[in-house]
């Protein structure tokens, strides 16, 4: 078993999720590189020493560059604000290191296109934290909508829907300001991201995006929203299937709302993340008077469950994704294999949220091709 040493920048709230996940996976999972949790960054010396004390790293840097330039440091975990990603990634690709980014990928759609074109060039492994889609049943639903048990997509309905700011009299704080921290770019990336994995590329799309609280407060008054908190968008997708997908900040009552409903010719699937661990299945075939959603609960015969539990029912939680997503970067680096989602799956996420803008802006139905320039 041969070590690598990790780097995490970043040591938040998705910070600590990636350094928990690289103390565990070791133990949860049969893999071949052993990670050592070597440096972590923040952005006080005072606070970076803290975070590695509590988290179990070696050393600590406020200075990213230091961690990125450690000959200790074999491999990178970005989770700090998306307009560091960019500067930070580069560095890393060119210091010849693994890179796995949170999600958005950038802090534009030009971030997006530079670092997808870097990780390419380095042939380095990349990959982008979409999380949700890792859960054992959502692991399944693309085993069954890729070997057709329920026949050709017909319709795909997502969305992801969360109530932390439904309160308009919750105060102003980062996410009520900048485009890349509003809803589009803080939930939507997750349920398009599930949309391309269950149902396949996106042609076009036509978006309605607005904001609905106009102000919130803060000490000295009022202060101005500057982006989102919801957005409905409808596509259509490459293989013919019409699509909706449903994106709110202020959606009362949800709290993971993390769901999608994938119509097929010979069948149909339900999912919701307030319930991770269900899946629920209606297949055509069978006596008409027994027809139904069957719930299956997922067990140790479903993806990924067994490494964390025998039970069936038993369950998976949210830090079980980002343990997922820790092995799956670590195999990436030890066979060389790109391991979805990459930086180019990223980028195909920004592309479709970029031609949402668009569609908003222009009042128009917009081609995936028009941003892509494929």
């Amino acid at each position: 078993m041969k070590e690598i040493g990790i780097g995490v920048i970043g040591a938040g709230y998705m910070g600590k999720a990636h350094s928990v996940a690289m103390a565990a996976v070791g133990a949860v999972f049969k893999i071949n590189l052993r990670p050592v949790l070597e440096m972590i960054c923040t952005t006080s010396p005072e606070g970076a020493a803290a975070r590695a004390r509590e988290f179990g790293f070696k050393r600590s840097t406020s200075d990213w560059r230091d961690l990125v330039n450690d000959l200790k440091v074999n491999a990178i975990i970005i989770a700090s604000p998306q307009e560091t990603h960019r500067e930070i990634a580069l560095a890393a690709f060119a210091t010849g290191k693994p890179v796995f980014c949170e999600k958005p990928l950038g802090n534009s759609i030009q971030d997006a296109r530079d670092l997808t074109r870097a990780a390419e060039q380095s042939g380095l492994p990349n990959m982008v934290g979409f999380n949700y889609i890792r859960t054992p049943a959502s692991q399944l639903a693309r085993e069954i909508v890729q070997s057709g048990e329920i026949g050709d997509i017909t319709y795909f309905r997502g969305e992801h829907t969360e109530d932390f700011l439904a309160d308009p009299r919750a105060p102003a704080n980062w996410r009520t300001d900048g485009r890349p921290n509003g809803n589009m770019g803080d939930l939507a990336p997750h349920i398009i991201n599930g949309a391309l994995a269950l149902s396949g590329p996106i042609r076009s799309v036509v978006a309605d995006i607005e904001i609905v609280h106009k102000t919130r407060p803060t000490e000295n008054g009022p202060r101005a929203v500057t982006n989102d908190d919801q957005a409905h968008m409808l596509c259509r997708f490459e293989n013919g299937a019409m699509g909706s997908l449903f994106i709110s900040r202020i959606a009362t009552g949800r709290k993971m709302g993390y769901a999608y409903d994938i119509y097929g010719t010979k069948g149909a699937i339900r999912f919701d993340g307030e319930d991770q661990n269900a899946l629920h299945l209606y297949r055509m075939d069978g006596r008409s008077d027994r027809l139904g959603f069957t719930k299956i609960l997922t067990g140790p015969e479903h993806p990924d469950y067994k490494a964390f539990c025998l039970g069936p029912g038993h369950g998976t939680g949210y830090q079980d994704q980002i343990i997922i997503e820790a092995r799956d970067f670590l195999l990436a680096i030890e066979t060389g294999r790109a391991v979805w989602p990459t930086f180019r799956d990223g980028l195909r996420v920004s592309e479709t949220i970029e031609a949402a803008f668009l569609s908003q802006q222009e009042r128009r139905w917009v081609e995936l091709t028009e941003i892509s320039g494929r």
